[in-house]
This record gives structure tokens, sequence and C-alpha cells, in this order.
């Protein structure tokens, strides 16, 4: 596509920030991702979490704080509205009586969205809608390696009985083959648990879990070329928990942990997906309830873009 051709976040200049479309960053709608390289998505949802609520008020407050960002990516020397056509699509029509119903939804909303070859970005909604969506990408792309930023492991066999919440979702994804065991990375897992081996679930499958204390004081960016180099070109998900982040940063969501990420680690992981062929990306558990500032949100609404600016297609590097 030509430059002119392609969709352009609302300016500044054009009209004053507190202003105009609710979209992820001023961006066009569209009603499906016909025609689109990659897309924003919102899923509204909480029904899966177990600790503080809201994150189904996540997607229009990380919309409503992403009107700050501009197009170009200043450290990196992405333009990612240079060579991709993307939009917001709106939120995905989720059944908030019925969590299991609403997993199915999902599932069936992404194998829409995947019909047009196009990179979904997702904006949550609780870390439940993670599977779903791996179910839709697998079915389309085979079994993708994974990078997991997150405080939790997300792999309990259940929570109150049930398998399906927002502490089980990469467990859930893991008996429906849609994941690459070896390219398994988790980032950040904290905090308390019931005993020595609650990390461990993953590890005995072949996953790669970093806990946050082996992150401490230090650059991320060798961490990402090493994962970078097991991936290779095989397909690849993010996942990104904001419950990852230290509260100090991210005190607006449902399950905090002490001890956690800084942003500037967080950009050095996204930042450090660049190159590789990623097919989806989330960000979730933002909940705008216990984010009093909105900077929670305005983190979120960054680390969407980088998102973006990291997506294949998008050259780096200053001209």
């Amino acid at each position: 596509m030509t430059e002119n051709r392609l969709n352009q976040p609302l300016s500044g200049n054009a009209m004053p920030r507190t202003g105009g479309p609710a979209t992820m960053m001023r961006l066009p709608s569209a009603p499906t991702a016909e025609g689109l390289d990659a897309c924003f998505v919102g899923i509204p949802m909480d029904i899966g979490t177990s600790n503080r609520p809201g994150t189904r008020l996540g997607p229009r407050q990380i919309r409503d704080e992403s009107r700050m960002i501009r197009p170009y990516n200043m450290a990196t020397g992405a333009a990612p509205f240079e060579y991709l056509q993307v939009a917001d699509i709106g939120d995905v029509p989720i059944n908030l009586y019925d969590l299991k119903k609403s997993v199915e939804i999902i599932a069936e909303h992404y194998r829409s969205i995947l019909t047009h070859d196009v990179i979904p970005l997702t904006l949550g909604g609780d870390h439940t809608l993670t599977w779903p969506i791996l179910r839709a990408i697998a079915e389309k792309h085979g079994p993708v390696a994974l990078i997991h930023v997150d405080a939790h492991s997300d792999t309990n066999e259940d929570m109150f009985g049930e398998t399906v919440a927002h502490g089980c979702p990469f467990r859930r994804a893991w008996e429906e083959g849609c994941l690459i065991n070896d390219k398994v990375f988790q980032i950040g897992l904290r905090g308390t648990g019931y005993g020595p081996d609650d990390f461990d679930w993953g590890r005995e499958r072949g996953w790669t879990c970093i806990q946050a204390e082996e992150c401490w004081h230090k650059s991320l960016s060798p961490l990402m070329a090493e994962i970078r180099a097991r991936i290779g070109d095989a397909p690849v998900y993010l996942s990104y928990d904001i419950d990852s982040l230290d509260p100090a940063f991210a005190p607006g969501t449902g399950t905090v942990e002490v001890g956690g990420l800084t942003t500037m680690q967080g950009l050095e992981i996204i930042r450090g997906t660049a190159g590789l062929n990623l097919v989806g990306c989330d960000l979730v558990e933002v909940s705008p309830p216990y984010d009093m500032a909105g900077n929670t949100a305005v983190i979120a609404a960054n680390f969407l873009y980088e998102m973006l600016c990291a997506l294949p297609g998008v050259p780096h590097g200053r001209k």
C-alpha cells in the first residue's frame, strides 16, 4: 500500500487531544478486519477475576489514555502507520453473565477476524481471554511460541473448582495443543505461593519460567536476544499482563504483587520481540477503578503501541 492510503491517527494539531474519536490512538474505526494488516480490538471482561474487579472497563480507559501517543517511535525509529493499514475494530460482544459462554464467543470472534490476513492487538479485559484467542490463533497458524509476561503463571488446574478463570488460561491452551513447549517463555513470575513447586508446572513441560528476582537491577535486552534466537521463525504470540509491573508503576490492576518489573524492562521485552514472527498480542488486567491517576492505562496504551511497532513489516532505525 502507498502511504496516502494508510490510516493515520488523528493529529493533535488537527483536533485537541481531549477531543476526537474514542478509538485506540484516535485511529479510524472499522466494522471488520477486512483490508487491515493489524487491528486493535477490545474485550471488556472481568468475570474471570479472582480478586479486585474492574477490568471490564480496561479497553475503554486504555483507548482514552492512548490519545497522547504520536505515530513515530523516537526510540526505535519505527513508524508503523507508514507501513501497515491499522484500525480499531471495536469490542467483542461477550456475555457478562456467563464466562464459559464468553470463552466461546471470543474464540468465534477471533476466528472471524483471522479469516483476514491481519494481526490482532487485544485490549483486555482479564487474562481468561488469552485462552480462546490462542485457540483461534492455533487453528490458523498451528501451535505457537509464547512470550507471557506476568506476575503469575496462570497455569492453575482450577480455581474454586472451575477450570475457566484468569488463573488457568495457559494450562487450558496447553491442553488444547496451542503451544510449542520448548518455545514458551514466562517472564516476571513472583509473589507468594502454596508450595515451592508453584511455578514448576510449566518447567516440567519444557517451558522457560523466569522469576522476577532474576530480572532485578538489570537490562532484559540480553534475555530477549536469547529468546529471539530460541524462537527463530516460529509464529509467536505475546501476552502481557500489566501486573507484571511493580505496583509502583501500575497500581491499577486486580492482583498486585511487590517486586515487579519496571516500565523500562517492559519496553525492553516488547521492543525485543521485533524481528519475530508475531501473529498476535494482548495487554490485559488493567482495572481503572484502582488507577486513580490513569497511569496504568497510560502504560498499557503505550505498550500496545510498542507492540504495533514490533510487528513484521515495520522497519526500525532512524531514517
